[in-house]
């Protein structure tokens, strides 16, 4: 396992931030932490990342301990936190060459900062002074110099945020690509984000870990009410659907019925026999997944 986070916990005051946590994240796995506001993500994210001690557990980062080894565990790690200090007073070549010198990278360090200034689209603004690019490009900033030592572990702090809609999309395919020979654990608010991205899903509520699992199985687990898709050859009578045994509400769009239910396999078996009592033949009959929209909050509310 590149992360293995066991019985993880960090008071702040009489605030239990993070509560007995344990989860891990395997080689080359690109995993979405998420959570409300205060959950206490951006807490085990500094924990892993060696930036605060717990007051008990552990957190193992390519079999280092982050506790007894916080260096040569950061060594590990390329971090992006959700404040992305910057020196504003610093050109771009030249900040990414400072973080290049903490990481002692002195052979082909110029070449080093010429990739990751192309890898995260920065050739444009890379003449500038940190402090007077957009907050977009100060994320691509940050990004670049998580990047700059080539970690094998990427922990990412809300890494899209300020990024236009055309930055997202390209920052959102870097990481898809980073994943595939890197350890990524990202959190994020925008949710679309994280089914566009990840196959698994962390999700920690009061400093609980409420849900760890492969997003589809997730969606399968939290359905209170499924929606089915159904479409027919001919105009048919909404109110003759809301009478079938089972369903709950339905809605006509775009020539398609959505008909909610928390049955929908009886549903299904019960629109075929409305087909052929009808006479009216189904053109496509299927079922809308769950979104990680409605998991989240069934989850944390």
């Amino acid at each position: 396992m590149s992360i293995k986070v066991s019985n993880l916990t960090k008071i702040y005051g009489k605030q239990k931030a993070v509560n007995d946590i344990t989860f891990s994240v395997g080689n080359n796995e690109i995993v979405g932490f998420l959570g409300p506001n205060g959950a206490g993500k951006s807490t085990t994210m500094k924990i892993i990342t060696g930036y605060l001690t717990p007051e008990s557990g552990d957190a193992i980062v390519n079999e280092i301990d982050v506790k007894a080894n916080p260096l040569e565990a950061k060594k590990q790690i390329g971090y992006l936190p959700e404040g992305n200090p910057l020196y504003y007073e610093m050109y771009v070549r030249e900040y990414l060459e400072f973080i290049a010198d903490i990481h002692h990278l002195k052979p082909g360090i110029k070449k080093r900062i010429e990739e990751v200034i192309d890898l995260t689209g920065l050739r444009l603004e890379s003449n500038k002074k940190t402090g007077q690019l957009s907050k977009g490009y100060k994320q691509r900033v940050g990004l670049a110099a998580a990047l700059i030592h080539d970690p094998k572990v990427l922990i990412l702090d809300e890494p899209t945020t300020g990024l236009d809609p055309n930055q997202i999309i390209e920052i959102r395919q870097l990481i898809k690509d980073l994943g595939k020979n890197k350890t990524v654990l990202f959190s994020s608010h925008i949710l679309q984000e994280v089914e566009s991205i990840c196959d698994r899903v962390i999700i920690i509520n009061k400093g609980n870990i409420v849900a760890d699992d492969s997003l589809v199985n997730l969606q399968s687990a939290n359905k209170a009410s499924q929606v089915i898709l159904v479409q027919f050859g001919k105009n048919i009578d909404i109110n003759l659907l809301k009478n079938l045994e089972g369903v709950e509400k339905v809605e006509e769009i775009s020539n398609q019925y959505h008909i909610q239910t928390k049955d929908p396999e009886k549903v299904k078996k019960l629109l075929l026999e409305f087909s052929l009592q009808n006479n009216a033949d189904i053109i496509s009959l299927q079922s809308k997944n769950t979104s990680l929209e409605e998991v989240f909050r069934n989850l944390t509310n």
